[in-house]
């Protein structure tokens, strides 16, 4: 399918600036170097609060317009306060946010207008590990399903290519899936 005049497609999503954002990083590669920052605070118990508001990136600092929070913790089955999401559930919510995204700039960029998408991310995991139970288990997920149903105008083929290409350029897909050198310090 292909944007039309006649029939243009609105998912919300400006292709033109993502295209010319593409077009400036390709012509200049050291503008697409980016630093995502996060800032947490313990809050009490489990609980914890992290803030986002400043990163670099397109040759400078950068800021959202405003800062964005989101609560971590722990369900009262495990004798916590449950006044967040655990910070599993958090991954989980970031990768179906960033595969979403890319259903919806893709299907747009294809001329593929979207009625709705709904995702559905479900991961397994064995507590043992985490607990010190069992050092054998791993303390992560075992594995991820990521569900969608998605009501457009385009055929169950177009739609599952739009989603192949989200998960293909999904950066959080990539950090779920692949291994990434973390540093833990105490300063």
């Amino acid at each position: 399918m292909t944007i039309t005049e006649a029939n243009p497609v609105d998912n919300g999503v400006n292709v033109e600036a993502l295209l010319g954002a593409r077009e400036h990083m390709t012509e200049m590669p050291e503008l697409a170097q980016f630093q995502w920052r996060a800032d947490c605070k313990w809050v009490n118990g489990t609980h914890s609060r992290t803030t986002v508001q400043a990163f670099s990136g397109a040759g400078g600092e950068q800021s959202h317009r405003q800062p964005h929070s989101v609560e971590t913790d722990h369900p009262e089955l495990f004798a916590s306060a449950d006044n967040g999401m655990t910070p599993p559930e958090l991954v989980l919510a970031g990768l179906a946010g960033c595969i979403t995204a890319g259903v919806a700039s893709v299907a747009t960029n294809r001329g593929i207008q979207l009625r709705s998408v709904h995702a559905t991310v479900e991961a397994d995991m064995d507590l043992a590990g985490i607990l010190g139970i069992d050092s054998e288990v791993r303390n992560g997920f075992n594995g991820i399903r990521v569900r969608y149903v998605i009501d457009s105008d385009a055929t169950k083929e177009e739609i599952e290519a739009v989603v192949a290409q989200s998960q293909k350029r999904s950066a959080v897909f990539d950090v779920v899936t692949n291994p990434t050198a973390v540093v833990v310090e105490v300063v």
